[in-house]
C-alpha cells in the first residue's frame, strides 16, 4: 500500500469530480489516499470518497472579472495570488512534516508539490484565456502556467491530445513553452459521470449552477422561459443545496431545488438534450454520455465564455449567452447539433494514465 495525496482546487466542484475517478482507481489498488483541498470540493469527495482521509488546505481567489476588465482586474489580483501560493507551499512543508506520501496530485493548485516526492498535476488550462479583443495577454497567462506548472514531474491534461478534435481548443493546445518540456501527457477524458443503461425518458434536462448573483439570474431567465417550450417532459435543477423541495410547475415541468451527485448523473443519463452552464467538467460528463446541449456561459467568466463560441463554431454544442436566450428557439438549434465528435471511456483513460504515469513511482 502507498500513501497519495491528492490536492483539488475549490474554484466550483469541477476539480474535485474530475478527480473522483483516479482518486476511485487509487483505493481500488489498495492505496491509502488523503484529500487535501477546502470549501464545497472537500464537502464533496467527503461525500463521495469517505475512505480517504481529509485534510483542509486554503487556496486562492479565482483570477476572473464579472466585466471586459480582465486585464486591470489580473494584474491587479497578481500580488495576492502570489502571495496565496507562497502561502500554500508553506502549507504543503508543514503537512509534509507531519505526514509521509508517495506521490502528489494536485489539480490546478501550483504548489502542491515536493522536490522530494513525484509530483504531479491535472490541468485543462496551460494558458488562461481572456476576453475577445485582448488576446495579446495571452502570452502573460501563458508564461504565468508555465512558471507554475513547470516544476511538477507530469502535466495532465484530461483532454484528446489531437489538435483538431479535441475539447479544450487554446487553452490547452497551440501553447508554446509547456510542450518543450515534455511533460505534457494528455490523458483523454476524465469524467465521474458513467453511462448508464436508463430510458431517455426526460426530453430537456436544465441543470442551473454557477456562483452567485449569476446563479439566481439564470434561474429567473429559465423560469420567465419555461412557459415558451412546447411539449415533453421538461426537469429543472436550481443548484441550491439548501432547497430540498420538488414541484411541478405543471404537468411536464419538474423543479427540483437540488439533485446530489447521484441525482445528477441519474438525469444526465435519462435526458435526451441538457441546458448548463459551459464549465469544463460539465463538457467532458457530455462527451463520455454523448449529449447534445444548449451551453449558457457564466458572464464574466472568460473560459466558459471562450468554450462556448469554440464548441459552437465546430458545431458541436450550441451557446448563447444567458442575456440573450430565447430558449424555444435555442433548444431547437442545440437539437441540430452534433455533440462532442469522439467517443469517450474515462475507466480506460484512467487505466492508461496509472500504467504510464503513476505505476513507474507506486510499484
Amino acid at each position: 500500500m502507498k500513501r497519495i495525496l491528492v490536492s483539488p482546487l475549490s474554484w466550483g466542484l469541477g476539480h474535485a469530480t474530475r478527480d473522483l475517478p483516479i482518486i476511485r482507481d487509487f483505493l481500488a489498488r489498495g492505496h491509502h489516499v488523503t484529500v487535501a483541498a477546502e470549501g464545497r470540493a472537500l464537502a464533496l469527495l467527503k461525500q463521495e470518497s469517505p475512505q480517504c482521509d481529509f485534510v483542509e488546505l486554503k487556496d486562492y481567489p479565482p483570477p476572473y472579472s464579472a466585466s471586459r476588465f480582465f486585464v486591470p482586474k489580473f494584474l491587479a489580483m497578481a500580488p495576492t495570488m502570489l502571495k496565496a501560493i507562497a502561502r500554500e507551499a508553506r502549507n504543503v512543508e508543514a503537512l509534509l512534516r507531519e505526514r509521509t506520501f508517495d506521490l502528489i496530485l494536485s489539480d490546478n493548485r501550483f504548489n502542491v508539490r515536493s522536490p522530494r516526492v513525484p509530483s504531479f498535476v491535472i490541468s485543462h488550462q496551460l494558458r488562461f484565456m481572456t476576453p475577445p479583443g485582448t488576446a495579446w495577454f495571452e502570452p502573460v497567462t501563458e508564461y504565468f502556467n508555465y512558471r507554475y506548472l513547470k516544476p511538477f514531474d507530469g502535466i495532465i491534461v484530461p483532454d484528446l491530445g489531437d489538435e483538431q478534435a479535441n475539447l479544450t481548443g487554446r487553452l490547452a493546445h497551440e501553447v508554446r513553452w509547456l510542450p518543450r518540456t515534455g511533460k505534457v501527457h494528455y490523458a483523454g477524458i476524465l469524467s465521474s459521470a458513467s453511462r448508464a443503461e436508463t430510458a431517455e425518458d426526460v426530453d430537456v434536462f436544465i441543470s442551473i449552477s454557477g456562483p452567485e448573483p449569476q446563479r439566481t439570474e439564470l434561474e429567473r431567465i429559465i423560469l420567465e422561459h419555461i412557459p415558451d417550450v412546447d411539449g415533453g417532459r421538461v426537469v429543472i435543477a436550481l443548484g441550491q443545496p439548501e432547497i430540498k423541495e420538488v414541484r411541478q410547475l405543471t404537468d411536464r415541468v419538474t423543479v427540483h431545488g437540488y439533485l446530489d451527485r447521484a441525482g445528477q448523473q441519474q438525469m444526465l443519463n435519462r435526458a435526451k438534450l441538457v441546458v448548463c452552464r459551459s464549465g469544463y467538467t460539465t463538457i467532458m460528463e457530455l462527451a463520455e454520455l454523448g449529449k447534445k446541449a444548449l451551453l449558457i456561459p457564466t458572464p464574466g467568466q472568460t473560459e466558459q465564455e471562450y468554450l462556448g463560441r469554440f464548441y459552437a463554431a465546430r458545431g458541436y454544442f450550441h451557446s448563447v449567452s444567458q442575456y440573450s436566450l430565447d430558449l424555444a428557439r435555442d433548444l431547437e438549434a442545440a437539437r441540430k447539433t452534433g455533440g462532442a465528435p469522439f467517443s469517450s471511456n474515462t475507466k480506460a483513460n484512467v487505466e492508461r494514465l496509472y500504467r504510464k504515469l503513476f505505476a513507474p513511482v507506486l510499484e
